[in-house]
């Protein structure tokens, strides 16, 4: 059973603290909801903590201090620290030097998550098993030079252990006494722990697996509404492995990001600024771009009917055609007016919406046969 098992590369640490939480969350919290059930107090405290740590990851660790999306007060820099600290995933200077190098080396050997390894890998794997040399840091010089962030590095797992367990138990002791005090510990503490990992594991793994590409398909990252809900609005991964430097995930505006929305309100009340966003044109560029490349496949598909072949033909030269005009209006430097925006959308759309009619026109023909 264990004999395929590297033992001599497993971080034991890690493997420990991983497994360890699990069988608590596993055991110990049933027990506890067994022997005196849970109340209103209890799951106020799971989500408060859930939601302080969490956002503090996808707000403070990946898009304020990994890709500099914005630039936060420093009472913002503070909270995302201390708490982010509480998501038991290392400092912030560790995790943006990995996440940098992600997506410098996205799905290759130097990524340190690289789904091409499989699904467990870029889920946990690469952290209980050293399969890469030490950090250097050399990608996080500018972080280095934040007195914060040194701060948190040198007690990132003493901070953690007072936010993640010692905080939320001193909290239930005195709400309700000790046995509040052990159940804060296990819910808000070690369960709550376990569920925001998986959730923020779930954008190395899942992100990269679940979804469509409307953005570019040079890379396995994935748009998923599904893990957007999931990872607090980091599941639209193909737009962020596009334009990672955008404030946004979902950029659409029905999209769910909160994390999005939480940046745009701390800009409207100045403990924010300098968001980036891409321009809209660019946006619709690239999904153009992305279009043509899907047209130009599936025109070279043998399973197309004649008349399937001459309709996508006629959508892939109006996209040519649109995409000649924007090359032109681009090269002359001339004003992009909200109707220009408009109409690329709207070919956009309908280059989309023949590629999805086609698609299930293909899967009708295979099952039929």
């Amino acid at each position: 059973m264990f004999k395929n098992i590297p033992f001599a590369r497993v971080n034991w640490v890690t493997s420990s603290f991983l497994i360890g939480t699990l069988f608590l969350s596993l055991t110990a919290v049933p027990l506890y909801l067994w022997k005196f059930g849970i109340d209103w107090f209890q799951l106020a405290l799971f989500f408060v903590m859930l939601c302080a740590c969490g956002f503090s990851i996808t707000l403070g660790y990946h898009r304020m201090f990994s890709h500099i999306a914005f630039r936060g007060h420093w009472s913002v820099k503070l909270f995302t620290l201390i708490f982010g600290a509480g998501a038991f995933e290392n400092s912030a200077l560790m995790w943006s030097c990995e996440h940098r190098t992600h997506h410098k080396h996205v799905d290759h050997d130097d990524d340190p998550y690289d789904i091409s390894k499989g699904l467990f890998h870029a889920h946990v794997g690469w952290l209980m098993f050293k399969l890469r040399p030490a950090l250097t840091y050399e990608n996080v010089a500018d972080l280095q030079k934040d007195k914060l962030v040194m701060w948190q590095h040198r007690h990132t797992q003493t901070i953690a252990v007072i936010v993640a367990f010692l905080l939320p138990a001193v909290i239930g002791y005195a709400w309700g006494g000790w046995s509040a005090a052990l159940g804060a510990f296990l819910i808000a503490g070690v369960a709550r722990v376990v569920f925001l990992q998986h959730c923020t594991f779930c954008i190395n793994s899942l992100c990269h697996w679940i979804g469509k590409r409307p953005y570019s398909s040079r890379c396995s990252a994935r748009d998923s509404w599904i893990t957007a809900i999931v990872t607090f609005g980091e599941g639209y991964h193909n737009y962020h492995h596009e334009f990672q430097h955008d404030y946004r995930n979902g950029v659409k505006p029905w999209q769910f990001d909160p994390t999005k929305w939480i940046i745009w309100t701390l800009n409207r009340v100045g403990l924010a600024d300098n968001l980036r966003r891409v321009p809209s044109e660019k946006i619709l560029l690239s999904e153009l771009a992305e279009a043509q490349r899907c047209m130009e496949t599936k025109l070279e598909s043998p399973q197309l009917t004649e008349a399937a072949r001459a309709y996508l033909t006629r959508t892939y030269e109006r996209l040519q055609a649109t995409a000649a005009e924007w090359a032109q209006f681009k090269a002359a430097q001339m004003e992009i007016t909200r109707e220009m925006l408009a109409e690329l959308r709207a070919e956009t759309r309908r280059a989309v919406s023949s590629l999805k009619l086609r698609d299930h026109e293909l899967a009708n023909t295979a099952s039929a046969i």
